[in-house]
């Protein structure tokens, strides 16, 4: 078993309530009747000393603290207890167990409030300990899904690496035979070498994004102040090299300060500008802006708007997903992971990423990330 799967049954383990454990059924009701005597042994020292109408909260904590750490049945003997000795050494006459008429409510009173709190207490006892159980529930299994999701990252980079091997054979060797046997090869079996290697050519780019997915969600965030307007700059620099002879109108507001890794945040803006740039592909001029909205007191949110094909907003839950595209691959290349490692970053970053447009009408992509480190 590897590590990543013995440290996530190890998390998965559920802890023991952080209640009193127990007591034996004797034990519990010894502690029960010492607590009341304790509680009559003070009263009536501080009765001796002209202390009074100590006898009740003393008596009524003796039934509380029976309640909440011994069990139901230790608070009732407490709550007879107390009733039978707050009788006979309180309520009038003194030192019998009879009660004067003029002293029935206030004894009752009594019985019945100690009543009350020995329910209270075992009923609080009682959710206590369910939201406990429920707690330790939801971390085994938050445990059980981290450790599903490092499997599955490990899966998915273990299956993404094994696959470049093969794949540069195929590419290689069809290369090779294009290139070789040029000669004897007729139009049909040149287009499927063709064939062959854009297709090759596409998975090696899938296999190259579905790695870089996964190192996202496994990668360390080294969290620093960013400069965005920079970092759009650096991201737009780098977009620029593959755009040619395009004619597209840039518009770019002055932003604010944020707060996070600064290569994952550097992805992100490359990813949703160069998903602005390829579908505004259709569209003379192409415009494309990038600005912020008015910040939250915690967080910065900057978008990117493009005049491009849009989308329905019908499918906007599936923009984020993996693999998930809304546009067919001959109309606009990508492999629909982008958007995905866009959403993780974001959420690494305690935010999110969402989208908005409209079919023909363009569409603005948003992020949400901190302000500074506090957040």
């Amino acid at each position: 078993m590897d590590q990543a799967n013995l440290d996530g049954k190890q998390a998965a383990e559920p802890r023991k309530p952080d209640l009193p454990k127990p007591l034996s059924r004797i034990r519990r009701y010894c502690l029960s009747a010492l607590g009341v005597s304790l509680a009559l042994g003070v009263a009536l020292l501080l009765h001796r000393f002209h202390f009074g109408n100590v006898e009740v909260p003393l008596l009524l904590f003796a039934v509380a603290v029976a309640a909440w750490y011994e069990g139901v049945g230790a608070a009732v003997l407490a709550w007879a207890l107390s009733c039978i000795g707050f009788d006979y050494f309180f309520v009038e006459p003194i030192y019998s167990f009879a009660v004067a008429p003029s002293e029935i409510p206030y004894f009752v009173v009594f019985a019945l409030f100690a009543a009350l709190v020995t329910w209270f207490s075992t009923v609080r006892r009682r959710v206590e300990r369910q939201l406990l159980q429920a707690r330790d529930d939801l971390e085994k299994r938050s445990a059980e899904l981290a450790a599903s999701n490092k499997e599955l990252e490990a899966f998915a980079y273990s299956i993404s690496h094994d696959l470049r091997a093969p794949l540069r054979h195929m590419s290689g060797f069809s290369e090779l035979l294009q290139k070789n046997s040029a000669q004897v090869l007729d139009a049909k079996s040149k287009r499927y070498i063709g064939v062959i290697l854009e297709s090759a050519k596409k998975m090696g780019a899938l296999i190259d994004d579905l790695l870089s997915f996964s190192r996202i969600g496994r990668a360390e965030t080294n969290k620093t102040a960013v400069n965005l307007g920079q970092l759009v700059e650096e991201a737009l620099a780098e977009v620029r090299r593959d755009l040619g002879d395009r004619k597209i109108v840039w518009e770019v507001d002055k932003l604010p300060a944020a707060y996070g890794d600064r290569a994952m945040l550097r992805l992100v803006l490359v990813n949703l500008i160069s998903n602005a740039v390829k579908f505004t592909r259709t569209r003379t001029p192409a415009e494309i802006q990038i600005g912020q909205t008015p910040a939250t007191d915690d967080q910065v949110v900057i978008f990117v708007r493009d005049n491009g094909v849009g989308f329905d907003m019908k499918y906007v839950g599936k923009l984020f997903g993996v693999f998930q595209r809304l546009h067919s691959g001959d109309a606009f290349e990508g492999t629909g992971i982008g958007l995905a490692t866009v959403q993780r970053i974001a959420h690494r970053h305690g935010g999110r990423a969402w989208g908005e447009g409209a079919v023909d009408q363009g569409a603005t992509f948003y992020l949400s990330i901190s302000k500074s480190k506090q957040n």
